[in-house]
């Protein structure tokens, strides 16, 4: 374990607020799945991740992650373009509760005010990311590697790694 969070405090605000969360694995054979996730927590101690799904549509990502444990999360705003990818090898599907649905329900409207910035017009949004709570799934992992994907000079640098 690294004597530091992969995440810092600022990296931690950006990945809970309106930005396009995308979770994938693969299975044990190596055939990726990938999902739209829809809402993301950070734990208090930034050393854990948990990742909320629309469980109906995302059955090959929940199986994949069940046989290998393995899951690489990208979130970028759609406005800025400023990404990063976690990824971890102990991912594991932990169970909702309602603050998850609140959760998610923030996230939806965090999202929605994001993208109707770049002319995507609510209805949209709240279409695209829809979820209902009795089938909303959650994934919890502690990342292992942390890599800036924002274009430019620093695509692909670990998080923290000067430039």
């Amino acid at each position: 374990m690294h004597d530091q969070p992969l995440i810092d405090t600022d990296t931690a605000a950006f990945m809970q607020a309106g930005v396009s969360v995308i979770a994938a694995s693969a299975s044990a054979a190596g055939v990726p799945s990938i999902m739209r996730a829809v809402g993301c927590r950070v734990g208090e101690d930034r050393r854990s991740v948990t990742v909320l799904l629309n469980a109906p549509q995302s059955q090959q990502l929940i199986a994949d992650i069940g046989a290998t444990r393995r899951i690489a999360v990208v979130f970028s705003q759609p406005t800025t373009h400023r990404s990063l990818q976690l990824k971890a090898m102990d991912a594991e599907m932990v169970p909702t509760t309602p603050l998850d649905w609140a959760l998610a329900s923030q996230y939806q409207q965090a999202l929605s005010r994001e993208l109707e910035t770049i002319g995507f017009p609510r209805e949209f949004t709240m279409t695209f990311i829809a979820w209902r709570p009795g089938e909303l799934a959650a994934v919890r992992f502690s990342p292992v590697e942390a890599y800036d994907q924002t274009p430019g000079p620093r695509a692909g640098m670990p998080l923290g790694a000067q430039a």
